[in-house]
């Protein structure tokens, strides 16, 4: 476009807009292809503390967006960049509390149900989420379930992911899979001894 560019021109916003339509496109094509390899045990996690994900979610069930809002749109207003942004989408996407498709974000039928709930219903609904769509943590879970004393070192894991993902993304993965189990109360992770246990895990 010539300069000066018009950020409230038609055109500029409709390059924005297709720009991600083609951003949301890629994402969900690579989060489905990841979930065939290994049932989806392999699949690379984005770190998002949840936290931000419950920001994102509450954010996205109140006025003006009712649950759907187009992801340029809704990233101005919380002044999250592009990169921010698709963690969180992608997150949320892969836990199915929010769909997303053809640049905008939509809440699922449990994303609504999250935001209504109150702090252990929501740990409830997380966890149950969390051991059905993401299978590295059911993986987790039900190797320690099977271990005497419910316990298993990192490397257990970490050389599992290492087979298909490089040392960054393993990293990133067992952090967000760490961070969400911990709220879920699924399992703990010890950082001084690099183990995984149930511990309080309901």
């Amino acid at each position: 476009m010539a300069h000066p560019r018009n950020r409230l021109d038609a055109e500029f916003h409709n390059i924005v807009d297709e720009f991600y339509s083609i951003l949301t496109s890629r994402t969900t094509e690579s989060i489905g292809a990841q979930s065939q390899i290994h049932g989806g045990l392999v699949q690379p996690l984005p770190s998002v503390p949840i936290n931000r994900l419950a920001a994102f979610i509450e954010a996205l069930a109140s006025t003006p967006y009712q649950g759907c809002a187009e992801l340029a749109r809704i990233a101005g207003a919380l002044a999250l960049d592009v990169r921010d942004l698709f963690s969180i989408a992608e997150a949320l996407h892969i836990l199915e509390f929010a769909e997303l498709k053809d640049g905008a974000i939509k809440l699922t039928a449990a994303g609504r149900v999250f935001v209504q709930s109150g702090t252990e219903e929501r740990k409830r609904l997380f966890s149950e989420h969390l051991l059905r769509f993401v299978p590295l943590a059911a993986h987790i879970r039900h190797v320690l379930n099977e271990r005497e004393g419910h316990l298993a070192p990192r490397v257990r894991f970490e050389s599992e992911l290492e087979d298909h993902l490089n040392p960054s993304d393993t990293e990133k993965t067992l952090r967000a899979v760490i961070g969400w189990a911990r709220y879920a109360e699924l399992f703990t992770y010890d950082d001084e001894t690099r183990t995984f246990t149930i511990g309080n895990a309901n």
